[in-house]
């Protein structure tokens, strides 16, 4: 049932993408807008020029290809996962999600520190088994016959964790799509989800705010998503329209990416760079070109309204299963006062981090890891 994997993509896919790149057809856009207007287009420019000429996808591959890699079928959908084994007589299995726009790049900095504490000055005791799949319609995992939302695909991946890889117990972490499929694990899944940590709030309580500050906080939520609301209302209503261009166009997907990588993430400024580097972000965006999932991805979005959008139950019922929060200062959805949370929540770990945005595992690795050790701690 479970087979290895290897990624191992076609000379003709690069040359033909690395082609398109070089012969993109850039149009004009005002030089003053900065990125208020999208994606730079200086940048954008120079990230080609890069992509073109210095970007070494076989490198990035070799070391995609270090871990071990797996396909099992999982409801009549062959799942894409890395699988390490932790070190010591007990790792806890752990199965961390990704999301929208990325994938199991995001994760491939933490997985030896996860499994394999002692060699990172660690100790053993917290090792972990850590699986990272990529979502069903992602990267290397195999496409669903219509749009799936998080709800379902938590369904998947409890049935990988418990009928196919055999763990009776695990943690579930992720943020992004990752927090909402955790999320739903924790809700519908335990006691085989035991627990849970994530770093967004991606549910909603059918009460609403209470309160004062609850209420200032939701008003300044949608205020802060005004401006960022057209990819997801895109994505989760006409998402065959949009790939029509996309699917013919790396530069395309590239800008579509970038401007959220930019502007989710704790930067200096606009400095995309201060928080990722080209090889990261070209990487990332690879996995979505050579697989050719980038329409496929998009239906997440489609597929969580169709499930009831973010509202985690219509009858009060909260997520009973130990929950850690962890809380990056620029995280794109901000978090609630912890009140809110509680009621959607059991919290018994709640982390206010320093610095990092939307993407923990790429900005900020070690914060993220130290926070998943002390949780699983307390659940040893």
């Amino acid at each position: 049932m479970i087979h290895p994997f290897r990624i191992d993509v076609p000379d003709t896919t690069l040359e033909q993408i690395r082609t398109q790149v070089a012969d993109y057809p850039w149009h004009e856009m005002p030089d003053d807008g900065g990125w208020a207007y999208g994606t730079h287009l200086g940048y954008m420019k120079e990230l080609c020029a890069y992509w073109i000429n210095e970007f070494d996808w076989r490198k990035q591959e070799a070391a995609i290809n270090c871990f071990s890699h797996f396909i099992a079928p999982v409801q009549g959908i062959d799942l894409h996962f890395i699988q390490e084994k932790g070190d010591g007589p007990s790792p806890l299995p752990l199965i961390i999600s990704h999301g929208w726009p990325g994938s199991i790049v995001e994760f491939l900095d933490i997985i030896q520190p996860l499994a394999h504490p002692q060699r990172f000055g660690g100790s053993v005791d917290d090792a972990f088994d850590v699986i990272v799949p990529s979502l069903p319609g992602f990267g290397f995992s195999g496409r669903p016959r219509r749009p799936m939302g998080p709800r379902k695909m938590a369904d998947l991946f409890n049935r990988l964790m418990t009928d196919v890889l055999g763990y009776p117990n695990y943690l579930a972490q992720g943020g992004d799509w990752g927090g909402a499929i955790s999320s739903w694990l924790g809700f519908e899944h335990a006691p085989a989800c035991q627990a849970i940590h994530i770093n967004i709030l991606t549910m909603r309580h059918p009460d609403g705010p209470h309160g004062p500050e609850e209420e200032a906080w939701a008003a300044q939520f949608e205020h802060d998503q005004s401006l960022e609301n057209g990819y997801r209302t895109q994505q989760a209503t006409k998402p065959q329209t949009l790939s029509y261009a996309m699917m013919d166009s790396p530069v395309g997907v590239a800008a579509w990416i970038i401007e959220k990588f930019n502007s989710w993430s704790d930067t200096d400024g606009d400095n995309i760079e201060s928080a990722h580097t080209k090889d990261s972000l070209l990487t990332n965006i690879m996995v979505y070109l050579v697989t050719k999932t980038f329409n496929t991805a998009s239906w997440i979005y489609y597929g969580r309204r169709e499930e009831g959008g973010r509202l985690l139950s219509t009858d009060n019922r909260r997520i009973e299963v130990p929950t850690a929060a962890a809380l990056f200062p620029a995280e794109l959805l901000a978090w609630p006062p912890r009140s809110y949370v509680e009621r959607l929540y059991n919290i018994t770990h709640w982390s206010e981090m320093p610095r990092g945005g939307h993407f923990a595992a790429l900005e900020e690795p070690e914060l993220l890891i130290d926070d998943i050790r002390a949780f699983a701690r307390t659940l040893r």
